[in-house]
Formats: C-alpha cells, structure tokens, sequence
C-alpha cells in the first residue's frame, strides 16, 4: 500500500486547435492530506481535477492513483476505481430531480457492486452522518441548497473513499450554510480521507494544510501550513 495517493507527473492536457489546458504539472498527494488547488478561471483547476479523478486522461505525462497508473487501465477498470475508491462533490450538486435524498445517495453505489439492500443501508447511514436523518425521502426541490450539497457529500461518503475531490462545494451557498459544508469536509479529512478542494475562496483555502496555486495551466507554487 503507497502513502501516495495521488502522483502526477510531468502530465499535460491539450485540446483542439492547441490549447493547452495543463502544461507539465508534477504534484504528489498523501493519503488523509487536505489540498486546495487555487487560481483564476481558466488556470487548468477544473482540469486538473478531472484528470486527478479519472474522468479525463492525460495528453501527456504519468497519472497514478493509489499506485495504479492510469494510462494502463481500460475505461472498465476505470471505472470500477472511481466507483470504489473516489467521492466527488460538485457546485451545484448534480443530484436527480424527482428522486428522494436516499435513492440520490444510494444511485451513486450502483458500480461498486453492492446489493440494493446495503446501498440504502450505506445511504442513510451516510445522510444521518451529514445531519439529513429527517430528509431521507425528501426530493431535491424539497431540499435548501445547503442541503442538497449534505446530500451531495452523503453520496461520496458512502462509498467511503479514499480520495474525495470536490469542485466549488461552497460556491452555490449562503456562508452559514457553506460553512457547514466545509466542517463536514474536514471531518472526512480528520477520518483519513485525503480532500481535494477546488475554490476561489482564500479565506477558505486558508484553513487547508495545503494550497496548490494554478496559472495558466501550471502549477506555480504548492506551499504547506497547519490549520491547527
């Protein structure tokens, strides 16, 4: 088992016309470290996550995850690692509209070969952990934003990641609300989840160990302090 991660690799993303979204990004992750990747729009952020999680491939360079490379890995194999091994939390939640809060969070189990019984089971173990036990059946247009984005984290807890990414979690939601948001990502770090937070928000990023810094599609600085 690798205390790594995460490792890219001297990895670039092109695409059509010659836009180069990543340009020779080298960066190493911990198991259970807490990383905020910061930067203007159009830095390479997004992409860099993408390609962090599997849901893009590098156009060049090395990507391993866990120690597994993922240039070596069908989209089969692939997807059986993010199902198993990787939470994500997007801004605006991507939850399914007219589905409870449990099915939401018990879909999103659906790869990682669990029975019907025990994603619900894992689903509402994980809302009850987030504070939703009174929001099991509620749809999403039932739920206040700060709770679909609960919802949202349910559904990457239960998977009980290894590596949970997350882009703009706070972006859509007033501060009360996206401070409870931030807690909750905390304490899946302080239980040896490794996070990566995509943000815009310094004060934020603040308060992470780590803050990797992107410009126009580099990594120019990765620099490390204590929260504690």
């Amino acid at each position: 088992m690798t205390a790594t991660i995460v490792s890219l690799r001297n990895v670039s993303r092109g695409f059509a016309g010659g836009v180069l979204a990543l340009r020779d990004v080298s960066l190493e992750i911990g198991r259970g470290e807490l990383v905020a990747i910061v930067g203007p729009s159009g830095s390479g952020k997004s992409t860099m996550l993408n390609i962090i999680g599997t849901l893009d491939r590098a156009s060049a360079g090395t990507v391993e995850i866990d120690g597994l490379a993922v240039e070596n890995l069908k989209d089969s194999q692939l997807s059986a690692l993010r199902a198993r091994h990787i939470g994500f939390v997007f801004q605006h939640f991507h939850l399914s509209p007219g589905v409870s809060a449990l099915d939401n969070v018990a879909d999103g189990l659906l790869y990682t070969g669990t029975g019907l019984r025990e994603r619900r089971e894992r689903a509402e173990a994980a809302l009850c952990e987030v504070g939703l036990a009174h929001r099991l059946d509620h749809r999403p247009h039932q739920l206040s934003g700060g709770e679909k984005q609960r919802t949202a984290i349910a559904r990457a807890l239960a998977r009980r990641p290894l590596l949970l990414l997350a882009d703009e979690p706070t972006g859509a939601l007033d501060s009360t609300s996206g401070e409870g948001v931030v807690q909750l990502l905390l304490g899946l770090h302080r239980a040896g989840t490794a996070v990566v937070v995509i943000t815009h928000d310094r004060d934020l990023a603040a308060r992470f160990d780590r803050q990797a810094a992107m410009r126009d599609g580099q990594l120019v600085e990765d620099t490390r302090r204590s929260i504690r």
